[in-house]
């Protein structure tokens, strides 16, 4: 589950919210968690399995976003395929956000 700098301010109350975004910009760095926009307007984080390479051409994954909990997942089993652009494209980011309702939510 991804959680966004608010939901881990709130379970570190003593600690200092530039501190804790300094912390996860550097676990991000270092590949500890990625960063997930889904399109909340909100970014969220989540911990990087081991082996987990979240780089453009590594290991890119699809991301679920539940519409009835608003808690976001990676799935990691399930890879973007690489995507051949036209020449002189060149691309810096990819995010792939489903958008639904969850497993937990859906009852299945």
């Amino acid at each position: 589950m991804a959680n966004s700098l608010t939901d881990i301010e709130t379970a570190f109350a003593k600690a200092d919210r530039t501190t804790l975004f300094r912390t996860l910009k550097t676990f991000e760095q270092k590949g500890v968690v990625h960063q997930i926009d889904d399109g909340t307007g909100v970014h969220k984080y989540a911990l990087c399995e081991p082996g987990c390479n979240c780089e453009l051409e590594q290991d890119l994954h699809l991301h679920f976003h539940c519409n009835n909990c608003d808690e976001t997942v990676c799935l990691t089993e399930h890879k973007i395929p690489h995507i051949n652009l036209p020449e002189g494209f060149v691309a810096e980011d990819a995010n792939l956000v489903l958008k639904g309702v969850c497993d937990k939510c859906s009852g299945q």
